[in-house]
């Protein structure tokens, strides 16, 4: 009889593998986005040549205005702040190959349920502060949770699902705002402001630094980006969660329960998101009115692609989309050119990392077909 004579596994070997091709991984991630950024703004110059203005000019006023003031640098934190939010919440399904749109109805849901504590009920200091934010958590889990369930048990389409609940949360955030939270005799449909205790600080308050609105709200991107990358790389889940990404019918067969996986995905981006809405009603506004989150839910998707759905460039992606908007501003002001540069920049962005995810679908579709074949 033959002995056989086990084979040795190398743990630590097989680890740094790992984490080599990680941290390729994430340098190819840097290149594509640094790559996205370079295309758009060239042809954003070439553009402003073809209409006969001065494109150095512009871009001067562009890449140098949200600097110019400290009210305006506090305004390009401010918005980066819940842009990132955003990015990090929509990002997590995006991982699963779900495309969510639903990050503007979890914000402003969130932003209900934490106006009603914040609001009505007396708390200390720092309870009047978290209280809010873990209810706006809460809310927005539920509600990335139905969408999620609908897609994984009823194979419902994901954008369909979540346009639509966007919908019918904006409609009952104006009801209730309307004809619930507004004061009685009051002109403005507005709702009344949030408790002291309840107010995120801005640092104008801590250190007499006047920049704007911006607040210690800085402190939920820190705690989020850095939550959501150890859920996605440092957790079974996130393995899960990546593994439906690169392979659904793999990631079946492998024993993962996906439809579970991908309805928690929904409902973790969904808490993510709906932190948005609270930073800026603690922070920012302290108070509910019509058209209280803008295009912030929408923008937050392009910063969660510019990304390409990495946690930790995420921030970046941020920082340099809210500096493209609070620039755009100073672009129509001093160079006489319509704020719609950024809106050009914008579209070729979406545009390149389109046809960049379309590429990577198109690969993952070829690659699954060998394998059935």
């Amino acid at each position: 009889m033959e002995s056989t004579v086990p084979l040795s596994f190398d743990r630590a070997a097989a680890r740094k593998v790992v984490q080599a091709e990680r941290r390729r991984s994430t340098l190819i991630d840097v290149g594509v986005t640094l790559a996205t950024i370079f295309a758009a703004l060239l042809m954003g110059f070439v553009v402003i040549a073809l209409l006969g203005k001065d494109p150095v000019r512009a871009y001067e006023a562009l890449l140098t205005g949200p600097l110019t003031r400290l009210g305006r640098t506090g305004r390009w934190l401010e918005l980066a702040t819940n842009l990132i939010l955003v990015g990090l919440g929509v990002s997590i399904a995006f991982r699963a190959r779900q495309f969510s749109l639903g990050g503007q109805g979890q914000m402003v849901a969130g932003a209900i349920v934490a106006a009603l504590i914040a609001i009505y009920v007396p708390l200390p200091p720092l309870l009047g502060v978290l209280l809010p934010i873990a209810a706006a958590m809460a809310t927005g889990f539920l509600l990335g949770l139905l969408p999620g369930a609908m897609k994984a048990y009823l194979n419902a389409n994901e954008i369909v699902s979540t346009l639509m609940l966007n919908a019918i949360v904006l409609r009952l955030y104006d009801y209730i705002l309307t004809f619930h939270l507004k004061p009685q005799g009051s002109e403005t449909t507005r709702s009344l402001p949030v408790q002291p205790t309840a107010q995120l600080p801005t640092f104008y308050e801590l250190l007499g630094v006047d920049l704007g609105r911006f607040n210690l709200g800085v402190v939920l991107v820190i705690v989020g980006a850095v939550g959501v990358w150890l859920l996605l790389e440092r957790t079974p889940f996130g393995f899960a969660i990546r593994t439906i990404g690169a392979n659904e019918k793999f990631a079946r067969y492998g024993g993962i329960d996906t439809r579970r996986v991908i309805m928690l995905a929904f409902a973790a981006g969904g808490a993510v998101s709906a932190l948005a809405g609270v930073h800026l009603l603690l922070g920012v506004h302290r108070r509910l009115f019509l058209d209280f989150v803008g295009n912030i839910g929408w923008d937050g998707i392009t910063v969660a692609l510019l990304a390409r759905n990495n946690p930790l460039l995420v921030p970046l992606s941020g920082l340099f989309y809210a500096y493209l908007l609070v620039g755009g501003d100073r672009v129509e002001q001093q160079a006489q050119v319509g704020s719609e540069l950024v809106q050009v920049i914008q579209a070729v962005i979406i545009l390149l990392i389109t046809a960049q995810v379309l590429g990577d679908w198109i690969r993952a579709w070829r690659a699954r077909a060998q394998v059935e074949v």
